[in-house]
């Protein structure tokens, strides 16, 4: 896992991860049920640009990802992302605690 060294960004980093946590777990499961396009989108699109700016670029890619799927409707491939993302942010997580 590459995260930046930054120390004030790794205070910021469990509180940034844990609210993508409750996101993905609650409000996109919303946004997908109701087929809510622009929201996902624009989840994807906030993905992508602050897990860029805290450093964790391999999420951001998945944020692109999902903006993709998002825009072509591809609602498998959403829940598909969504665990990735899921499972990058837990793995953060997880490293961040052990540190």
């Amino acid at each position: 896992m590459q995260l930046p060294d930054d120390p004030i960004i790794l205070e910021l980093l469990p509180e940034f991860i844990d609210t993508w946590i409750e996101e993905l777990n609650g409000q996109f499961i919303t946004l997908v049920r109701s087929r809510n396009e622009p929201d996902l989108y624009r989840m994807g699109h906030t993905i992508k640009g602050s897990c860029a700016q805290f450093g964790m670029d391999e999420v951001s890619k998945l944020g692109i990802e999902l903006m993709a799927y998002t825009k072509a409707h591809e609602w498998e491939k959403v829940l598909a992302i969504r665990e990735k993302i899921l499972r990058s942010f837990l793995h953060a997580k997880k490293y961040i605690e052990s540190l």
